[in-house]
């Protein structure tokens, strides 16, 4: 047994199986979500049907919650936000950790707000997690303490991703085949709270409110439209975005995960080529809007999911055929 294992056999707490007490909740409105794997089109299918239809959109991208992270996560643009109300845009600094549990009480909120102001809301975004704790609400997720996570957090942070997973499959296997950040969430919390995040997070828990999805994905075109997008971003400086956030934000910071960012700080340290950079971000970007699609193809009931292609011709029809059908249950009248 390596040095590595047997810190996982005695380090890894019993991990109890975390059931909800809570009542049913009362019935509730349906959501209108527009999903879909990164670069796939959504955003722009969604503010043309938003602006129709007098809509409000409630952003549920996991990076584009952090200021001064624009460019690298395809961030709407002020005029894009001008034309549409937008919420869920610059919620918290790059210092800060934020959770699904807290978007999910967030973006009640932004809903409700929404809603009052006469526009109603629609969820966009890629972030299926996030989505899933709106419609399924998760059991909190155990706070760590300070000082055990920063003791910790040498010890993972110098783990290969192999060694990583291997920790993972011991502690919390169920989040074994996710990224190395949502793996380095589950180990830790595992060994901190003696709590499995799967078991927070169990898809079979009942929807306490109807959903309807529409699932916007391009088919093979989406490789070359992460292509595409990556070098915008870069012509629309991206590298010159990261160089002002070196100065601003420190090194460890939360946002710093963000997609991309960690291969384009190499770049701009001087570690890495650009050219070297830019595909590198490709091909992660490319394995990120992977593992999205599973996501949405298998945790997505098949009776609430609409697709459509967002090149098709009549991908505008199909969207405001689909809005049209959810907002009767919406409790929304167009």
């Amino acid at each position: 047994m390596s040095s590595i294992d047997a810190s996982v056999a005695s380090s890894a707490p019993a991990v109890p199986h975390v059931s909800s007490n809570e009542s049913p909740a009362s019935p509730l409105p349906a959501l209108a979500c527009v999903v879909g794997p990164t670069a796939a089109g959504k955003s722009a299918l969604a503010l043309h049907l938003a602006e129709e239809r007098g809509l409000a959109i409630v952003s549920a991208d996991s990076r584009q919650v952090y200021t001064g992270f624009d460019v690298g996560t395809a961030k709407p643009t002020r005029e894009e936000r001008s034309r549409v109300p937008h919420f869920g845009i610059d919620v918290v600094p790059p210092t800060e950790r934020y959770s699904a549990h807290r978007w999910a009480l967030d973006a009640a909120h932004w809903c409700h707000e929404a809603a009052r102001a006469h526009t109603p809301p629609i969820i966009v975004g890629g972030t299926g997690l996030y989505i899933r704790a709106l419609v399924q609400p998760l059991d909190e997720v155990p706070l760590l303490d300070v000082e055990q996570r920063a003791a910790l957090e040498p010890v993972l942070g110098a783990l290969s991703l192999a060694e990583l997973q291997r920790w993972c499959a011991r502690l919390d296997p169920a989040r074994a085949h996710l990224g190395r950040t949502q793996q380095l969430r589950a180990v830790e919390t595992a060994l901190l709270a003696g709590v499995r995040l799967s078991d927070r997070f169990a898809p079979d828990r009942p929807p306490v409110r109807p959903v309807r999805y529409l699932v916007v994905d391009p088919g093979p075109a989406l490789a070359n439209r992460i292509a595409d997008r990556v070098r915008l971003m870069i012509a629309n400086g991206f590298v010159e975005e990261i160089e002002q956030l070196r100065r601003e934000v420190p090194p460890d910071a939360p946002a710093w995960n963000a997609s991309g960012y960690g291969v384009m700080r190499a770049a701009v340290e001087g570690t890495m080529s650009l050219a070297a950079a830019t595909e590198r971000v490709i091909i992660e970007t490319r394995q990120y809007a992977k593992r999205q699609r599973t996501w949405f193809r298998h945790q997505l009931p098949e009776a609430q999911v609409t697709w459509v292609d967002p090149l098709a011709a009549d991908a505008p029809n199909t969207a405001r055929a689909w809005w049209d059908a959810v907002a009767p249950t919406s409790g929304v009248h167009t």
